[in-house]
């Protein structure tokens, strides 16, 4: 291999058990940048939602917003590497800007930078909403600008003798991109539920941001230390430039001969030949042939890439607890790679060879088509999960009307008429559910009236108390505590003044604000002028209760607390969203492997690239389509929306399966040999010799697919998958 920075060979690389130790920076390069995507996407909407405090459409938006400029910067990537920069300088500049885009991202999540009163909320939220947008920005341009360069860089350290090394490089090249992805979403959700800050603890995010942000540098450290043994292949021009040219100019020159007097042409591409070759011209044609079949396939990954969206909020609103695991919402992302990596064996090995043996002729258009099939009915069972997960929501009140719930801290019961409602409350007891009505409400408590005005949207609590009709409302919360914590307060019905722990001094007759404490054992340390206990209590996810410590209280035991619950626990566990991941997973790996396997089959020999660029394309587009549909429907139930997303890829479905039903496959590599046969001895010998040499190299690599196909066709199944992983990445 010729080192063209320099003209000369460069000196023989230096190897370990016969692979040149260049590729293991490369490949612990990979691992680490991976990680660093991962990680930091996987608790990318729950800080939109929780830090930012956007509410879930902007916090969605902003999401495929940034994972569509993820899938379209690659096309700028390959065209700076291809044809300015070379693979190597461009992996070292944008992997900088990469960095800089980890460590801002990192520093716009310290909530304690704005945070002047010391309260735990950022009182400038517009500069973490700024610093986080130029971080955003940064690490698109950079992920996305690598991306078509890493693997690329990795196969040019290899000799042209070194076919089975460089095999068997790619192979680990993808593991490497799986472990780093599924690492790092187990381990940045469990930094992010940490609570750190400096003056008030809050939700880790710094913490999730910046371990990813320490991977990156160092991904960038151990690449740049491989300097010297690399083999750097100077940029000899970017195809896609070329074939963009081409389609120009046929279509200027088609206009400008648009008149009827002018002969048609076959194709509308054979205008241009009058400037390109032939070959060129055919192998664009075959090109757009497939481009035009990849038009309906952007809505699966419209689907695909709400797992960490809508998915992810889905299992913010589920049960987490799974015994020896307490699983977090952000954590559920893990059972995709867990699964496609035990899905790839399996289809390859038994699935495909069961229909092969039924005589069905399961094409890869067909297989495509099952696959857009099996996301949409991921996305049903997600609806039918959320419908489970409504049913146990609370009503909470209408923009028109509020609720009311009655506390009695008296010795004696009392009979209360709320709106022509009566009922008894015992002492120190509620009337355990709200009451809804709108405007001015009407309250008899034992025959002596109140009127009260309740506050449209509100919820609020009516303490009774021995001094009636003293009374006092209090606020409460009005949706579910966020992020699957709890909340509680007390009522101090007790004959003296207490202290809660976190809480602080709590007078007699009166009621503290809402503490939120995480899943499990939650504490809380009484205190009198003499004595204290300590109170606990098993809470599980997205409950709020109110404590009544009644006159009978002891202070020895903590005994004689009363609980009532102001909105229930999630109760539909996160393991139901299990089928909905199996079908989009199985889905994954029938679409995009053997989409990616069709491409290539179809592609000629020097257009790979272009397809590349073309179905990362669809990624973009995919991301894109979520903020169309969302904003636009505008649906006021979730499931509905799943519902309509799985509607309209079962229509594209059957849009491409008719389109599929009319594709004639073809053989890139006879087309190519045909167009070398017809060329006229003697004339633009020059360009013979490139057809000829196309021809060969498209020969050689046919025979070396068929060679490894007969050695191991369950290795390459595996191998194409991780290729399709590292894609769709």
């Amino acid at each position: 291999m010729e080192d063209r920075e320099n003209g000369k060979k460069p000196k023989k690389s230096v190897t370990v058990c016969g692979y040149p130790l260049s590729i293991f920076f490369i490949v612990v390069n990979e691992f680490c940048e991976r990680f660093s995507y991962y990680g930091m996407k996987a608790v990318l909407v729950l800080y939109f939602r929780y830090f930012l405090r956007w509410d879930d459409d902007l916090a969605i938006t902003i999401y495929h917003t940034f994972v569509a400029l993820c899938y379209l910067t690659p096309i700028l990537g390959a065209i700076v590497a291809d044809s300015w920069l070379g693979k190597f300088k461009t992996i070292v500049y944008l992997s900088i800007v990469y960095t800089l885009g980890q460590v801002v991202m990192a520093i716009s999540a310290i909530h304690d930078i704005t945070d002047a009163n010391k309260d735990g909320t950022p009182d400038n939220m517009t500069f973490h909403v700024a610093l986080s947008m130029v971080g955003l920005i940064l690490i698109a341009l950079g992920t996305g600008g690598i991306k078509p360069c890493v693997a690329a860089f990795g196969g040019d350290q290899f000799e042209e003798h070194q076919e089975k090394q460089r095999s068997t490089f790619f192979s680990i090249f993808y593991l490497s991109i799986n472990a780093g992805s599924l690492l790092s979403t187990i381990i940045t959700p469990i930094l992010r539920a940490q609570e750190c800050g400096i003056y008030t603890q809050q939700k880790c995010y710094p913490l999730a941001f910046g371990v990813p942000a320490a991977l990156m540098v160092v991904a960038l450290i151990v690449f740049i230390v491989g300097s010297r043994m690399y083999n750097k292949v100077a940029p000899k021009g970017n195809i896609m430039l070329e074939v963009c040219k081409c389609i120009w100019f046929a279509v200027k020159n088609r206009f400008r001969n648009r008149s009827s007097s002018i002969p048609k042409r076959e194709h509308w591409m054979d205008w241009a030949d009058e400037k390109y070759e032939k070959l060129l011209i055919a192998q664009i044609k075959m090109v757009l042939k497939v481009l035009f079949l990849y038009i309906p396939l952007p809505m699966f990954w419209t689907l695909f890439d709400q797992q960490g969206s809508r998915w992810t909020l889905q299992a913010t609103t589920m049960d987490g607890d799974f015994g020896l695991l307490v699983i977090q919402p952000d954590q559920m992302q893990t059972v995709n790679p867990i699964l496609i990596l035990g899905f790839v064996p399996i289809v390859d090995s038994v699935i495909y060879p069961l229909i092969a043996k039924c005589g069905l002729n399961f094409t890869p258009l067909r297989r495509m088509t099952v696959g857009m099939f099996m996301a949409a009915l991921a996305f049903i069972a997600a609806a039918l999960v959320q419908l489970q997960i409504d049913e146990t929501l609370p009503v909470f009140p209408a923009s028109n009307g509020g609720q009311i719930k009655v506390y009695n801290l008296d010795n004696a019961m009392v009979d209360v008429n709320v709106g022509g409602q009566n009922f008894m409350v015992d002492p120190f007891m509620s009337n355990s559910k709200y009451l809804s009505f709108e405007g001015v409400v009407n309250i008899d408590i034992n025959k002596t009236g109140k009127t009260l005005v309740l506050t449209n949207g509100t919820r609020m609590s009516l303490v009774i108390t021995k001094t009636f009709p003293n009374c006092t409302l209090y606020k409460d919360i009005t949706e579910k505590p966020e992020q699957g914590e709890n909340a509680i307060r007390f009522l101090n019905g007790f004959r003296e003044n207490l202290n809660v722990t976190s809480l602080g001094n709590i007078p007699l007759t009166e009621m503290s604000e809402y503490a939120l404490v995480p899943q499990g054992n939650a504490q809380f340390v009484i205190q009198t002028l003499t004595d204290m206990c300590t109170y606990s209590m098993a809470v599980g996810f997205g409950s709020a209760y109110t404590v009544i410590i009644p006159d009978t209280f002891t202070i020895a035991d903590c005994g004689g607390l009363r609980l009532e619950e102001d909105i229930g626990p999630n109760v539909v566990h996160m393991a139901w969203q299990i089928p909905q991941y199996f079908l989009m997973t199985m889905g994954e790996v029938v679409f995009s492997v053997t989409g990616l396997e069709f491409s290539y089959s179809q592609a000629p020999s020097n257009m790979k690239s272009v397809l590349q660029a073309g179905w990362l394309f669809t990624v973009a587009v995919g991301n894109i389509i979520v903020l169309i549909v969302a904003e636009a429907a505008q649906l006021p139930d979730q499931w509905a929306e799943y519902i309509l997303f799985a509607s309209l890829l079962i229509f594209v479905c059957v849009v491409f399966a008719i389109m599929a039903y009319f594709y004639t496959y073809t053989d890139p590599a006879e087309v190519e040999a045909r167009f070398t046969e017809l060329e006229p001895e003697g004339k633009d010998n020059d360009r013979k010799r490139r057809s000829l040499e196309l021809h060969d190299r498209k020969e050689s690599l046919e025979k070396e697919y068929q060679r490894k196909s007969r050695s191991s066709s369950g290795s390459s199944s595996l191998h194409e998958a991780q290729a399709g992983k590292a894609t769709s990445m």
